[in-house]
Parts: structure tokens; C-alpha cells; sequence
């Protein structure tokens, strides 16, 4: 897709061809590089009442509402844009990607 200066030239500047703005759109986005995303992998979520809450002590379990197995979400500045498994990686939790959201479906989900 052409953008509007290759589209529309300004006075006195000629158009890009696309090849040369295939070549610029890397130094374009270069800025973005370096900006930090949240990461976050999402085991299972529940409710509870602040009495509840205000019990919980060392030892205590919460269940979640995801069963035993079943994928994890993985999102990037709380949106999905993943889902996963669990695996160790030299004694250190990591996960899989088994399924990526496609890049529509990540933009519709930002509307």
C-alpha cells in the first residue's frame, strides 16, 4: 500500500519507489525498538469477597478457574496476543507458544 508521499509528491520532491520505502521502514520504526511492553502470562483468575481475602494466610490455596492443562494467555500491555503451556528451562518457568493471535484480530481487539 502506497503511503501519501508516494501517492501525492510535495513541490520540488519526487516519489519513492517501493523498494526504497521498503528500505526506509525499518530506520522509521526504529524509535519504537526501545520501548518497554508488559509482559504478562496469565495462569487463571477468581473472585473473592474482601472477607475472604482478609483469611488468607502462608499455606493458603486460591483456586483459579483455568483446569490443570489447559493453555495460558499470554498478553503484551493487558491485550492477548498469545495463548501457551508451561515449560521449565533450566529450573526457570517459561512458556510455549502454541497459538498466535493473528495481527487482525489484535487490532480489532484494540477498538
Amino acid at each position: 500500500m502506497a503511503t501519501p508521499a508516494e501517492r501525492t509528491p510535495a513541490a520540488g520532491a519526487t516519489a519513492r519507489s517501493p523498494a526504497s520505502s521498503a528500505a526506509a521502514t525499518p530506520a522509521k520504526m526504529e524509535f519504537i525498538l526501545d520501548v518497554p511492553i508488559e509482559m504478562t502470562v496469565e495462569l487463571g483468575r477468581t473472585k473473592l469477597l474482601v472477607n475472604e481475602l482478609l483469611k488468607l494466610g502462608q499455606g493458603s490455596v486460591i483456586e483459579l478457574s483455568k483446569l490443570a492443562g489447559e493453555t495460558l494467555e499470554i498478553l503484551a500491555n493487558q491485550k492477548l496476543i498469545a495463548r501457551g503451556e508451561v515449560v521449565v528451562i533450566n529450573e526457570k518457568y517459561g512458556v510455549r507458544l502454541t497459538e498466535v493471535v493473528s495481527p487482525m484480530e489484535r487490532v480489532e481487539r484494540l477498538r
